[in-house]
């Protein structure tokens, strides 16, 4: 398959490696010329890990994302959500229509993804979308991407029309299981739950050590988790209100891989999140810019808390971190963020939305 992969970060890194070991032929987009150019100054994109040690060399690299979509039979999206809808103008601009797998789509990422296509007067391309990146993965160096873990499970969702997009992501991904609607997707964005609480009450900590401690250890106190798990509650609420019996947190990443199988007791969000191997090492944000700021809060609660309302169920654990965190990070998240304007989902009712992502139409 010919495979454009979108994103010269640690997720669009991982994703070339591992579809030019699969045998795709992949041809990499990144946005600037500086992040792609070490990997042009090497001759592809090395890497290091669970997924072995070597320099996956993509058949063509480049920052005109036309050419690489163009010429794709599907477009990968490796983006942090912040620039899905960036990405979305370009395609739409250049009259793309190749199928889309956004990798990840977090919370109402294909639905935004649609909607900015529309907005610019185009017909949207086939879209799906799975719920959290496929990898555990980190970009040390420019040129280098080191993966820790590779996802066991992902929830695979499609917009009406995304059958090829869904086939697609299917062919990719053994480990994607198909969901009967995206909605089901939004609402299983792990990182939602897992990185806002962490962020909001570490905050003075990581400004302090610039990150100098480990995230998902030393970060995750009771306190932090008892914050964590009204969150959690709150976002299996909204999801059985459109009709989705989600585990919580911990079972969800148990089936994704990045806790241990063997933890038993999962009501003991320390210890559990705390023995997932692929993330245990894993360092704090180094700043309040970091992506568990600018993209979780933007791009995760806010769209959250549009679906809570859509829904009719309270959130006040939600309502609270994102007031909070327009106050940490000094910004008007509405102003930038992934509203219901922005995902085409502004003054629907829930039988509304539920009609739009087609819900039914698969039986996962």
């Amino acid at each position: 398959m010919r495979v454009a992969v979108a994103g010269g970060g640690a997720g669009g890194a991982a994703a070339v490696a591992e579809m030019a070991s699969a045998g795709h032929e992949v041809l990499f987009w990144a946005r600037s010329a500086q992040t792609l150019a070490p990997f042009e100054a090497q001759g592809g994109v090395a890497f290091e890990g669970v997924l072995g040690t070597g320099l996956a060399r993509p058949r063509v690299m480049t920052r005109d994302i036309g050419a690489a979509a163009g010429a794709a039979d599907v477009i990968l999206v490796c983006l942090p959500t912040v620039a899905h809808g960036d990405v979305a103008t370009a395609l739409a601009r250049a009259d793309i229509r190749t199928p889309v797998v956004l990798n990840p789509g977090h919370t109402g990422g294909a639905l935004e993804f649609q909607q900015v296509f529309r907005a610019c007067g185009a017909s949207p391309p086939p879209i799906a979308e799975l719920s959290t990146l496929t990898y555990v993965a980190r970009k040390y160096q420019p040129g280098r991407v080191t993966i820790t873990g590779v996802a066991k499970s992902v929830r695979l969702g499609a917009l009406p029309g995304g059958d090829a997009a869904v086939d697609a992501a299917q062919a990719l991904f053994r480990s994607a299981k198909l969901m009967p609607d995206v909605l089901a997707c939004d609402l299983a964005n792990v990182n939602m739950v897992l990185h806002v609480p962490g962020a909001v009450l570490g905050a003075a900590w990581i400004e302090a050590t610039r990150g100098d401690f480990t995230f998902y250890v030393q970060g995750m106190t009771p306190g932090v988790t008892r914050v964590m798990r009204a969150l959690d509650d709150e976002r299996r609420a909204v999801a059985r209100a459109f009709g989705h019996d989600l585990p919580p947190i911990v079972a969800e990443m148990q089936a994704i891989g990045t806790i241990d199988a063997s933890i038993s007791d999962t009501e003991d969000l320390v210890t559990a999140i705390a023995s997932g191997e692929a993330n245990r090492r894993i360092k704090a944000p180094d700043s309040l810019e970091h992506r568990y700021y600018r993209e979780d809060f933007g791009h995760g609660l806010l769209p959250f808390t549009v679906f809570a309302a859509i829904a009719g169920i309270a959130v006040p654990a939600a309502s609270s971190l994102l007031r909070i965190g327009e106050m940490l990070l000094g910004i008007d998240l509405a102003a930038e963020g992934r509203t219901a304007a922005r995902m085409g989902i502004a003054g629907l009712g829930r039988s509304g939305l539920l009609e739009l992502v087609g819900a039914g139409k698969h039986d996962g």
